[in-house]
């Protein structure tokens, strides 16, 4: 880890603007901007087992949401995505007063009508899907070959549904099937194909860049003239897991740039994974931060300072 990054946003763990609220999730709250648009800000609230947890990671929303935007310029030619504005100048003049809680932190974005799927892509075998390969020899119901050690590549890419949780609840993986039923089988068919095509797209980058893409979610929604486009956060740390290459050795887990080293620090603990979850010490925050940076600059390249507020 780098240890010259510091701090270049103020802690937003809450925020209280002067729009309707359109939905607080675990770590961003959305709201209204007049009758088609929506503010996102990615706080620096962290979740773990579907707990939010305090203290907040300091640059966490900044690091997302940079993150985010970068991977929406480069998949540009690849599929539409909901951004109307990425700056807060250009935002309504009532949030001009809170640019220092927004500046990096948030997004105006298109309202859409969310897909009642996520899109989640593996190219590799790890977490859930590891563990139901040592019991069924598959991957959500798709039969694989014996004998695959974890954190793998997997023979080939796989398309593994699931269904959007309520905050609280775990999404639960479903087959091609019942995606199918979900929402009609063109657009099954389409969400798969582009899933996978964007995915293999920002793996061979971030292959460039000396990072392995395991795995990643992506979600869609629909416009008013039914056009399917890429929406809320795609290939962060909280949506992905990311492998340094170089240190890379299938046959057990992966040291990675996401919050694997909260879930790490909390599974040894005496704690059963409800709320209210335990305080985070301080060298976990620093560590998890300094990850989050890690993964921002090697990504795009770019350092990780007051010129991404601008």
């Amino acid at each position: 880890m780098n240890p010259g990054l510091t701090q270049i946003t103020p802690l937003v763990t809450t925020t209280d603007l002067p729009l309707k609220v359109f939905r607080r999730g675990k770590v961003r709250d959305v709201y209204h901007v007049g009758e088609d648009q929506l503010l996102m800000v990615a706080t620096d609230r962290i979740s773990a087992f579907d707990v939010v947890l305090e203290p907040g990671i300091p640059d966490k929303g900044a690091c997302l949401t940079q993150m985010s935007n970068f991977w929406f310029d480069a998949l540009r030619g690849e599929v539409e995505n909901h951004l109307i504005a990425t700056k807060v100048a250009d935002f309504p003049t009532e949030l001009q007063p809170y640019k220092d809680i927004l500046a990096g932190h948030a997004v105006l974005v298109e309202r859409l009508e969310p897909l009642p799927v996520e899109c989640i892509v593996r190219g590799y075998i790890s977490g859930s899907g590891w563990k139901e390969y040592k019991k069924q020899q598959s991957v959500c119901g798709i039969p694989l070959p014996a004998g695959l050690q974890e954190s793998q590549e997997l023979p080939e890419v796989l398309f593994t549904p699931s269904t959007k949780a309520e905050i609280g609840d775990h999404d639960e993986n479903i087959s091609f099937e019942k995606c199918v039923e979900i929402v009609g089988k063109e657009t099954a068919d389409w969400l798969r194909d582009t899933s996978i095509r964007i995915y293999r797209k920002a793996r061979a980058h971030a292959a460039s860049r000396g990072i392995i893409l395991a795995d990643t979610k992506f979600e869609f929604g629909r416009r008013a003239d039914g056009a399917i486009v890429l929406m809320d956060e795609i290939l962060t740390p909280d949506s992905s897991r990311f492998w340094p290459a170089d240190e890379f050795e299938p046959g057990h887990g992966q040291p990675s740039f996401d919050k694997q080293f909260v879930r790490d620090y909390l599974e040894t603990l005496d704690w059963d994974k409800t709320a209210p979850g335990p305080l985070l010490p301080s060298n976990v925050v620093a560590g998890t931060a300094a990850r989050y940076k890690e993964a921002f600059e090697k990504i795009t390249g770019t350092k990780f300072g007051p010129k991404l507020l601008e």
